[in-house]
């Protein structure tokens, strides 16, 4: 757990992590999968999901700083897909700005995404004031389906923070 706890520290900015007790407590109570991923014995990554009855969320998911760039981030994405693969599975990525200073990132991440298997949802949102895209596999929400998702398997202070950009 500790690993995991530190990777997502580091891969995460401070203003897109929730406190990590919720996430354990989460997982506690069958709401969340905490993933660990080794490859060659050693810890290669992390996810964490939030758990619906139709949909799973990818929340976060990180490679390890010294695993990055060798194609193990698609082949856990892979494994995830596949484990979910009876559900609908979407996550969120910050919208491509390109006024924004990561946006190189951005476009990184989202061609990473659609090139494993994931198609926009055409569902835009504003989670806590930070626009998002919603991509997804067999997963197609709507604004207010997404929200729901939030109040029924996460909680209603994230649902009251996600608006209509």
């Amino acid at each position: 757990m500790l690993r995991i706890r530190r990777l997502y520290k580091e891969a995460f900015p401070k203003c897109e992590r929730k406190p990590f007790s919720i996430i354990k407590s989460m997982a506690k109570k069958g709401r969340t999968d905490l993933w660990y991923f080794e490859e060659g014995g050693k810890f290669a990554g992390m996810c964490a999901t939030i758990n619906g009855h139709d949909a799973i969320l990818i929340d976060y998911l990180a490679v390890a700083k010294e695993r990055r760039g060798t194609g193990l981030g698609k082949k856990m994405l892979a494994m995830l897909l596949e484990h979910y693969n009876d559900y609908g599975v979407f996550l969120e990525i910050e919208e491509i700005d390109v006024n924004a200073e990561n946006n190189d990132e951005r476009v990184r991440r989202k061609n990473f995404y659609l090139a494993a298997g994931l198609t926009p949802m055409d569902t835009h949102v504003k989670l806590f004031g930070v626009d998002m895209e919603l991509l997804g596999k067999d997963c197609h929400l709507t604004f207010d389906e997404y929200r729901e998702f939030y109040l029924h398997n996460y909680s209603k202070f994230a649902y009251d923070n996600i608006l209509k950009p």
